[in-house]
């Protein structure tokens, strides 16, 4: 099959996946009726080709639950484990079953609505315009996040170029992760005071000229991090990327999250290039549980469950701690990535860091 292209005007793509023909031809004519445009499958496995052969992904997937081959369950299944970065599209179930237990099911595995047959049009219309409006406003609110940390990285570069290092020092001391600047050689330019306690051996880091990991698998990950950011900075491109360093013994992992500082051409090669975060989950997070539900539109429970992911725990020590299910913990965890367009907790933990050092920022 040949690549798909999308429609060239702005409006949404819906895939539905439907094995009894005429009800797919109804769904998609109301749909392309209402200014959607449509592909079709008539089962789970063309459903998935469909989408590998997408120039770019619909947004939003109609699926029936029954069909011959490939299910609806298995479809998102497939989709949830090894497509990541369509983790926040809609996925909406069409289904004549009305045992609860298929309902269940079909949200532990990451499903957003149902739709029950006979089809209520009005409905299905209704659903669809409120799942895409949601995604729109996540995303919005997701890169206004980021914006806010982008400018202060670059407020920072800026300060740090025009008045020195010295001028920033106490600012920087004041940051709650530790933070590493490197100019576009990958040299260490200023380490901030939480920077300096956790480069250090017991946790497999050491600062010389250049930031350096013991370990050669350790020693790889971090290079290979620090010269994304640093290609991005030398590109003009803004680029935040999360790392899990092992460290020595039994405890948790560092955190390492870097931010290119994108840089014009003929720009002083001496500065920052990239600012490098580093945080301890065995320390507790400092950024307020409400702080950081305001930043994201998290519910208390969720922005608990996101600051004990930057913790460093794992989820079924989340649910004991909270006292709640492993499989509540897994359905929060699906709204938290919703709601800050992530699609792993590598990268929910970046953003729960990332907001942490953009709060610290304007405050100081």
């Amino acid at each position: 099959m040949s690549i798909i292209k999308p429609p060239t005007d702005a409006r949404p793509l819906v895939l539905c996946a439907e094995d009894h023909g005429e009800l797919r031809l109804d769904i998609c004519d109301e749909l392309r009726e209402a200014g959607y445009a449509v592909i079709e499958a008539a089962d789970g496995d063309e459903a998935l080709e469909q989408i590998d052969n997408l120039a770019a992904p619909p947004d939003l997937i109609l699926c029936d639950i029954n069909m011959p081959g490939r299910n609806g369950y298995q479809v998102l299944e497939t989709l949830r484990d090894d497509y990541p970065s369509l983790a926040d599209m809609p996925f909406v179930f069409l289904t004549a079953l009305s045992d609860s237990r298929d309902v269940i099911d079909g949200k532990r595995l990451g499903a957003d609505d149902y739709l029950s047959k006979p089809i209520d049009y009005d409905l299905m219309l209704a659903t669809v315009e409120a799942r895409l409006r949601q995604v729109r406003r996540i995303r919005e609110q997701t890169n206004r996040e980021f914006d806010t940390l982008r400018q202060a990285m670059n407020e920072l570069r800026r300060k740090a170029s025009r008045q020195g290092f010295e001028s920033t020092l106490r600012a920087l001391d004041l940051v709650s992760p530790g933070l590493v600047l490197i100019d576009e050689n990958g040299h260490a330019l200023f380490a901030n005071r939480q920077a300096r306690q956790l480069i250090c051996q017991a946790n497999g880091l050491r600062l010389e000229r250049t930031l350096t990991a013991f370990g050669g698998d350790r020693a790889r990950e971090l290079r290979g991090t620090l010269r994304t950011a640093l290609k991005a900075s030398q590109a003009g491109e803004e680029t935040v990327s999360c790392l899990r360093l092992a460290r020595p013994g039994e405890r948790r992992d560092l955190l390492v999250l870097a931010c290119s500082l994108p840089k014009a051409q003929g720009s002083d090669p001496s500065e920052p290039a990239a600012v490098i975060l580093l945080a301890d989950p065995e320390q507790r997070a400092r950024l307020p549980q409400q702080v950081l539900a305001n930043l994201f539109g998290l519910t208390p429970t969720e922005a608990r469950i996101a600051l004990a992911l930057a913790e460093g725990k794992r989820s079924e020590d989340i649910a004991a701690q909270l006292s709640i299910a492993a499989t509540t913990v897994a359905f929060h965890l699906r709204n938290l990535f919703q709601k800050t367009d992530t699609h792993r907790q590598a990268d929910l933990i970046a953003l729960v860091l990332s907001g942490a050092m953009s709060v610290s920022l304007e405050e100081d």
